[in-house]
């Protein structure tokens, strides 16, 4: 992982607007409609060059393959995975059940209203490489011709994976981790062996508190969290620590956010992950002033932090001159060769479901380049 020591770099969390076309594919594929999987492949594959393309022409130093052929961050292992073929409920989000009317418009009409919800009831076990092959021959093949810094590819963790997919199998949370673990062990290699960063998406480090242990004390969810952290990190044991990053997040949606864990809560936990780049929200309205964490927590002389500078669920674009007040904050409490420039979350977590409007987000990924620049120019 490249530090930023001559200008703040920039990068993203992962998911970015698909095509409609692509969408549709996508949906079909999901719910068992019929869809030509030549016509799929062909589509996905010209949508990440497309996708690296802009991501380049707007400033993005790290860039990725957008998620393009995945239906969602974490709900896209089910096909990959074996076990998965039981049903489960939508989740309970407790910040959003304190605000039932808002609660229940915030996602009608939606791709999150008919979302597949498959449940763990059988052993799990990776049943071949050939879908996270495809992803990386995609990305290479999208990356020729292409300025870039350095590329990554997302994952998801095991946690996520146990938060948004219920187990109705394994006798215990703990015995379902490992699983997972085992099992995604191998997508993570892979990834690492081809070359290109590991992000693996860890909602569950801070999501989980308002939704997968909203009913459990403090002291009993950083207990689930040590739980969550070994598994990734026996899950990461064979990959260097500066090859991969994670993303933790406390949910990619527009909501009250009031039942979020303090980043204060969880940070000496969080640095525990092998993973030496740590993707965080800073800029939505809810965590802009946890940057003051790292004025008494010190960071790991190993870590580096991607602050998000661009709110993924506003379509305010975000000022020059706030992104560079935000990185500069972040610089002057952890060093400036420690940080580089990211977002809150994903644009399109899921396909289909987009608060932010497609040319806005490039809108503001040129945004968060220009404040990178004026950044780079005050720390140096």
């Amino acid at each position: 992982m490249q530090r930023s020591t001559e200008r703040i770099l920039t990068t993203h969390t992962g998911s970015l607007p698909r095509p409609q076309d692509l969408i549709t594919l996508l949906d079909a594929r999901e719910h068992g409609k019929p869809y030509d999987a030549r016509v799929f492949a062909d589509r996905v594959r010209s949508a990440t060059a497309a996708i690296v393309r802009q991501q380049a022409s707007h400033g993005v130093d790290v860039v990725n393959d957008g998620e393009a052929g995945k239906v969602g961050y974490s709900t896209y292992v089910t096909d990959r995975l074996t076990g998965f073929d039981g049903s489960a409920t939508p989740l309970a989000i407790a910040d959003l059940a304190d605000f039932p009317t808002y609660a229940e418009r915030l996602f009608r009409g939606t791709v999150i209203e008919t979302m597949a919800r498959p449940a763990c009831n059988g052993p799990i076990t990776y049943k071949n490489t050939t879908e996270v092959e495809t992803d990386i021959a995609n990305l290479r093949a999208a990356l020729n011709g292409v300025t870039a810094s350095e590329a990554f590819l997302s994952a998801a963790s095991p946690g996520v994976i146990s938060l948004f997919l219920k187990n109705d199998y394994y006798p215990s949370h703990e015995a379902y981790l490992t699983a997972l673990a085992e099992a995604m062990k191998t997508e993570y290699d892979a990834i690492a062996k081809a070359g290109f960063l590991l992000q693996i998406d860890c909602p569950d480090l801070a999501m989980g508190r308002h939704i997968q242990f909203a009913d459990a004390s403090l002291a009993e969810f950083r207990k689930n969290l040590e739980l969550h952290i070994a598994a990734l990190n026996h899950a990461v044991a064979d990959i260097p620590p500066e090859r991969m990053r994670i993303h933790l997040c406390w949910g990619n949606y527009e909501g009250p956010h009031h039942r979020d864990v303090p980043l204060r809560d969880i940070i000496d936990l969080i640095v525990k992950v092998r993973p030496a780049g740590i993707s965080l929200e800073a800029a939505n309205p809810r965590h802009e002033h946890e940057w003051r964490v790292f004025k008494d927590f010190k960071l790991p002389a190993d870590k580096v932090i991607i602050p998000g500078v661009l709110d993924s669920t506003s379509n305010y674009i975000e000022h020059p001159e706030l992104i560079a007040e935000r990185l500069c904050r972040f610089a002057e409490v952890v060093g400036r060769e420690n940080v580089i420039a990211g977002t809150d979350c994903g644009f399109a977590t899921f396909a289909g479901f987009m608060t932010v409007d497609p040319q806005i987000t490039w809108a503001k990924f040129q945004a968060m380049a220009e404040g990178a620049r004026i950044a780079s120019e005050r720390l140096w």
